[in-house]
């Protein structure tokens, strides 16, 4: 399985647009240790032939130009990119499909999800998709792709606030190419580390897992507002002590984090335990 990180930033980028903190600042003066970061999306790939979108971000295009992976061709309108799969239905993981709207995709997410997503009409009006739930084990690419949910929050976005309760308006993926055994787990938002994630996780090659903030107190720090808890994002302080075996990379980063900083001592504790900061066009094969 290929995978290329497509982005590694939390929802308005490195630099942010309304931002001028010290490292939004930093990133627009051109400090080479806070370089630009696109918004979190992820390509895999089994065959390299077919290529699925773990999430969709707004940045999608710009993501799409810069990976010679997702050149479309050879027909004039043929592009690998086959479908996507959404952990939630938040705009900053989702927005990217509106962008795919003149292309047929298949796309797979929670069942919940499925219901609310925003972009769903409006894309219907465009190309005919598949939509299916992401539940239990299911196939991708050819057969080759075995793809893994597990249920890890109620907590829905803004928009779908009058929306039904369930348990899985949020998941994380695992994704096995069933010929060489390597697999990725994806969960860039994770509220909390629930029962059965530990099980869940065993044994992955390598994992992409939520780092919006490096501390609990960092938003009111930063910017003031007291709400960090409810948005949903375990800090890596807290998420640090419980990782594994699995070759962790934090994803999801911040404007506010201080970790996007190649020179934050942070870095050198995360790396310690054996863990370390996802970048933007970073590629695994597994």
């Amino acid at each position: 399985m290929r995978v290329v990180v497509l982005g590694t930033a939390a929802g308005g980028g490195l630099p942010q647009w309304n931002c001028a903190c010290e490292l939004c600042e930093r990133s627009r003066e051109g400090d080479p240790a806070v370089l630009p970061r696109l918004q979190d999306c992820v390509a895999v790939s089994a065959t390299g032939r077919n290529w699925y979108l773990l999430n969709a971000s707004p940045d999608l295009r710009a993501q799409i130009i810069a990976t010679p992976e997702l050149t479309p061709g050879p027909g004039r309108r043929q592009t690998p990119v086959r479908g996507a799969l959404l952990t939630d239905a938040e705009l900053d993981h989702t927005l990217g499909l509106a962008l795919l709207r003149e292309g047929p995709l298949t796309v797979w997410a929670p069942p919940p999800v499925l219901d609310a997503v925003a972009v769903r009409p409006v894309v219907a009006h465009y190309q005919h998709w598949d939509w299916y739930p992401a539940e239990g084990v299911f196939r991708l690419d050819e057969g080759r792709l075995e793809c893994a949910v597990f249920p890890l929050s109620g907590k829905r976005p803004r928009y779908a606030r009058d929306a039904a309760d369930a348990p899985d308006w949020v998941v994380a993926y695992r994704l096995t190419d069933v010929t060489t055994g390597g697999s990725l787990v994806y969960a860039p938002c994770l509220a909390r580390w629930p029962e059965g994630f530990d099980e869940f996780v065993s044994g992955a090659t390598h994992g992409l897992l939520d780092g919006t903030f490096l501390g609990p107190d960092e938003m009111s720090r930063t910017t003031g507002r007291d709400d960090q808890v409810g948005m949903g994002h375990l800090p890596i302080t807290e998420s640090l002590p419980l990782l594994g075996s699995t070759r962790w990379h934090y994803t999801h980063l911040n404007n506010t984090n201080p970790v996007v900083a190649r020179d934050c001592a942070a870095r050198g504790r995360i790396e310690a335990a054996g863990a370390a900061i996802a970048e933007d066009g970073a590629r695994f094969d597994l």
